[in-house]
């Protein structure tokens, strides 16, 4: 058999650890798929004395991750985390030296994936991310691969667990945002400060990188329009389920002419649909195709076992000696993209005002939306209070965005709309 494929591991949080468990558990057997046995030869972490359930004593131990370039391996797999810092200085140094290097890093790639990928190209490098998007689920091998024949028209899916699990929980339970997202901390499903998962960036980084791989063009994470979840009220969602609808955190990017259109929002998507039915901390990527037509890949968007697997296939992979372009032809034919307006886009919408329960006031409303070519389908409202604000929910007929935000600005010069209205597009998958 070959000489052994040395790799560094950088960082020994719950991925790391996991990815020595895999190799170590399943070495023979991965020997024989990567033609090779694959070592672990160096690590790095903050705290050497911390007990990780797991036996390092035998590999030498490196304080500073970005010197793990001196070491003698074939590949650094990088789980550190972080758009910049010692990540961003690893990666560049390791592609530089020709080291081939895997990450589980969508912020570092989303933010500097093209850089990296002419480095990695021009030194003969292999950069490999699987586990950076949807964590067991295969979906960069399968558009940069399985798909590599067609004409991708879109890429859309479920791209965080957290916000999923979070969503889920509050419609079983018809409890508060607050509440569910104490009980997914307590259950490490979020971290101590959500912000990245809740507020969408974490899957806006992902869309990014499904973007680039999807239609050939550079990664551009400032042309994303991002939304979280953290204005998604129980009423929303109770009023979503007397409408056939479920609410779940959506990337989408698409082809609309001669332009991509992404974005990460909530969005209503049928009770009945696959997507509607994806609950608690699952992932879910459509990927649509002019040959292959649609596409589902479904699964466990993040944990330790599902990412580190992610990783491990990343390393076999290299270990074989395949090295693919990053983003699935060569950096130099990746394009800037021509991004379209989200505004231009048409889709059914849903909107939720609180108003005073006054005579006069639906007539004030239909007459925005007329004045605004908004046209309703469907309308709810609960009881009647005239001395307390109450709930009136519309779904539209098909219409730009850009005519409903319109209809929202209308909104807030009426007396009697007390609060800013919510809006989420809704879509019929």
């Amino acid at each position: 058999m070959s000489q052994p494929y040395r790799i560094a591991l950088a960082g020994l949080g719950t991925v790391g650890v996991g990815v020595a468990k895999i190799l170590k558990a399943h070495a023979e057997a991965i020997a024989r798929k990567a033609g090779r046995p694959i070592e672990v030869v160096a690590v790095s972490a903050r705290d050497k004395s911390r007990n990780r359930g797991f036996d390092f004593s035998d590999v030498t131990w490196v304080e500073d991750a970005s010197t793990l370039v001196n070491e003698d391996v074939d590949c650094i797999v990088e789980m550190i985390g972080g758009e910049g810092g010692v990540a961003k200085t690893l990666a560049e140094s390791s592609l530089a030296k020709g080291l081939d290097f895997v990450t589980a890093n969508k912020a570092l790639l989303a933010h500097h994936g093209y850089e990296l990928a002419k480095v990695a190209e021009g030194n003969n490098a292999g950069l490999m991310y699987e586990a950076a998007v949807a964590g067991g689920i295969p979906v960069i091998k399968a558009i940069r691969e399985g798909y590599a024949a067609n004409d991708i028209g879109a890429v859309y899916g479920i791209l965080n667990g957290t916000c999923n699990y979070i969503l889920t929980e509050m419609r079983k339970s018809g409890r508060d945002f607050k509440s569910v997202l104490a009980d997914a901390q307590k259950l490490g499903y979020a971290e101590a400060d959500p912000a990245f998962d809740i507020e969408g960036t974490d899957a806006a980084h992902k869309l990014c990188l499904l973007t680039a791989l999807a239609f050939g063009v550079k990664p551009d994470f400032k042309k994303l329009a991002v939304k979280g979840i953290t204005n998604v009220t129980s009423v929303d969602i109770e009023f979503a389920r007397q409408l056939g609808y479920r609410i779940k955190l959506l990337g989408m990017a698409r082809k609309e002419g001669n332009a991509i259109v992404q974005s990460v929002e909530p969005c209503m998507v049928p009770r009945k649909s696959t997507m509607g039915a994806v609950d608690g901390v699952f992932n879910a990527v459509y990927i649509e195709g002019d040959f292959v037509d649609t596409g589902l890949l479904v699964g466990r968007g993040a944990g330790e076992g599902p990412t580190a697997s992610a990783v491990v296939a990343d390393i076999i992979d290299l270990a074989r000696g395949t090295k693919l372009p990053v983003f699935g032809v060569p950096y130099s034919d990746l394009k800037e993209a021509n991004w379209g307006r989200r505004g231009k886009v048409e889709s059914q919408f849903y909107l939720h005002l609180r108003v005073m329960d006054k005579p006069g006031v639906l007539a004030d409303v239909s007459a925005t939306l007329r004045d605004c070519d908004v046209s309703i389908e469907a309308m709810l409202q609960q009881g009647r209070d005239p001395n307390n604000p109450v709930s009136i929910v519309m779904t539209t007929h098909e219409v730009q965005q850009k005519q409903v935000e319109e209809a929202l600005e209308g909104f807030a010069n009426l007396e009697r709309v007390l609060e800013k209205p919510s809006m989420m597009r809704i879509e019929d998958f």
